[in-house]
């Protein structure tokens, strides 16, 4: 390895995604084993699908990591736009699956455009952010930010597909980052927290308990003479109040009412381990299972007893803890967090605005899915459809997030010094 641009390769990340994608399909084909089982290699199986979806990505890879960087920002609107066009179309030419219509069936083959939009929103927001001195104190620009990001976000929400919507929101991180005040972020943290107290303890109690932190801290400004502007704190006391006196409209009457189930079985507000609550408690049972150590490789008995569903996909995590126990699982999440960090890391010695940006949003974006999954089959957030990155079945999602990790390599590896 000679070759300068070779040695500026990230290849600490590239060899971790070598690692987590050859242990995702290890244990895809884990979840379908039997004594019967085809080759690894057979396409006709989730684990021969996978593998080869791997083998094309590689195939993929010199043909990313060596074009000109310059490609990827002049061409980021024409992505969008086109990412933005496969959405709509699924309204018309879209296939319904699992009561979502997310997929294009072409000659024998899904594919699941929401999949390509992650990559092409994130190119395009990039786009947007490092080529104009932006200042977030300008609404219209702001407005127009927002809309990069909300347009697909709806359309994938309409589909109905709230797992891939949510990783679309991970992209607000990446505005604070560069800039936008913090107080909104703050203010929707604390939008959110009222959300769930409100829904545990009641609208009028939680109001009343809202009052009296409000007074106390009040009283505290006033003794202390902080600085603090008391028109502004107010407001935000009486936003949350009325959010807080708003939440259960809300919960009835937007949610639908399996996301309903799903909150109260996640905050204990309903025991409902046959019905909505099927998922969660074979999760959990699924992952104690294996103990420290874990029961071995192809050897789980709730994994080949089919307990537990969708394990090849949203749930692959569960078949990792009772194959691979606590080892196998706590190997997994640091392998997620040194990828993370690593990539953060990078990110912050470019002195371009452009690789920056992106390896933020391929940054967080991996986040939400890590984040996600592994508390939803930990039951500690609620269920939604979102696969683990490089683990869990699914041809479209490892395709996309292997073209994410390459461009942010080839970005990367052009850093200027």
């Amino acid at each position: 390895m000679n070759n300068p641009f070779l040695l500026r390769i990230d290849w600490l990340s590239f060899f971790l995604y070598l690692i987590l994608v050859s242990f995702g399909i290890s244990n895809i084909y884990s979840t379908g084993f039997t004594e019967e089982s085809l080759s690894l290699f057979e396409w006709t199986t989730p684990a021969g699908k996978q593998f080869w979806i791997f083998i094309f990505s590689l195939v993929l890879f010199p043909f990313v990591i060596f074009i000109n960087s310059n490609f990827f920002e002049h061409l980021a609107y024409v992505f969008y736009g086109l990412s933005i066009l496969s959405l709509v179309g699924l309204f018309l030419f879209g296939q319904k699956i699992s009561g979502a219509t997310s997929w294009y069936l072409i000659g024998g083959f899904s594919l699941q455009p929401s999949e390509f939009a992650k990559i092409t929103t994130a190119l395009f927001l990039t786009a947007r952010l490092s080529s104009i001195q932006m200042d977030f104190k300008k609404r219209q620009e702001l407005f127009k930010l927002f809309l990069v990001i909300g347009v697909p976000l709806l359309l994938v929400l309409l589909q109905p597909d709230a797992g891939s919507a949510l990783v679309f929101i991970a992209l607000f991180f990446v505005l604070f980052r560069e800039g936008l005040d913090m107080r909104i972020f703050y203010l929707a943290l604390a939008l959110v927290i009222v959300f769930i107290l409100t829904l545990l303890f009641q609208p009028l109690n939680f109001s009343i308990a809202l009052a009296v932190l409000f007074l106390l801290v009040f009283r505290f400004l006033k003794k202390s003479n902080s600085k603090v502007k008391k028109t502004p704190f107010l407001l935000v006391f009486v936003t949350l109040v009325f959010f807080s006196l708003s939440v259960n409209f809300i919960f009835n009457n937007v949610f639908e009412q399996r996301h309903r189930d799903r909150f109260n079985v996640v905050l204990g507000l309903e025991t409902d381990t046959r019905g909505i609550g099927y998922n969660i408690n074979q999760s959990k049972i699924a992952i104690g299972s294996g103990g420290f150590s874990g029961k071995g490789f192809l050897n789980g008995t709730q994994t080949k007893g089919g307990f537990v569903p969708a394990q090849h996909t949203d749930y692959i995590f569960t078949t990792i803890g009772e194959e691979w126990g606590f080892i196998g699982s706590s190997g997994l999440i640091i392998l997620f967090t040194v990828l993370i960090l690593r990539i953060l890391y990078r990110a912050e010695k470019h002195t371009q605005p452009f690789p920056r940006i992106f390896s933020y949003c391929f940054a967080s974006m991996l986040f939400i899915h890590f984040f996600v999954n592994i508390g939803m089959t930990l039951g500690l957030v609620p269920t939604v459809g979102i696969p683990l990155p490089f683990i869990s079945y699914g041809g479209t999602n490892l395709l996309a997030f292997s073209l994410m990790l390459f461009v942010y390599l080839n970005l990367d590896a052009n850093r200027l010094s």
